[in-house]
Order: structure tokens, then sequence, then C-alpha cells
């Protein structure tokens, strides 16, 4: 089963980037910047390889905080704006765009796991 956000940001078999960026309420250019791939690259190939391969940690990211919260708008807030203890303020975004997806993803499996409860 899809999850409310897999079924907003899906186009075909594929993750858009405008459907992904639009939910996100970001600019083609911010999630460009998140993702590390040219905005022409997103919007001219939006199903290669490439595109895919960087939205595949935002998006997993946010399914995991979805399922934390119950809400995928919800976990869109958290993604764009929450601080994350022992990162000096940053949001999940700032981590990701900076290189650090996996730190955020351990994040949430602490948090999933209890440990920040």
């Amino acid at each position: 089963m899809l999850t409310t956000l897999l079924t907003d940001i899906r186009e075909n078999d594929f993750v858009s980037p405008h459907r992904m960026s639009a939910r996100m309420c970001l600019l083609l250019a911010e999630l460009a910047r998140l993702t590390h791939v040219h905005c022409n690259t997103l919007t001219k190939q939006p199903n290669s390889v490439v595109v895919q391969k960087s939205l595949e940690p935002v998006v997993r990211i946010l399914l995991a905080a979805e399922e934390l919260t119950g809400d995928a708008d919800k976990a869109i807030l958290w993604f764009r704006h929450q601080s994350i203890a022992g990162h000096d303020g940053q949001t999940a975004l700032q981590l990701v765009e900076a290189g650090h997806a996996q730190a955020v993803s351990d994040h949430l499996n602490d948090l999933r796991n209890g440990l920040y409860a």
C-alpha cells in the first residue's frame, strides 16, 4: 500500500520532481539544491536514474517521518522546520542538503526505537 506522500509525488512509475517540489512547498530550484542535481536535469529528465537516485534519500526520510507522525503534512513540516538535536539546530532539510542524510535517517531510527521518547 502506498503512503499518502508516495501517492502525491509519484507519476507513473517514478517520483516526479515537480510533484515532489509542489508537495514539499519548495521551488524546483530549492529541490535541485537539496538533491545536488541541476534544475534542468530535474525538469528534462525526471525519470532518469540520476534524478531518481538523488530524490531517494529525501523520499526515504519523508516516508519514515510520515510513519512516525502518521501524517504526510506533519512529516514535511518536520523535515523543513524542526531542529534535530545534536546537529547545531539544523533541520533535516539542511542536513540532507549538506550531505548528511544518513544522520537524519539515524535520528528517525532512534525516534522509532524510543530513544528520545
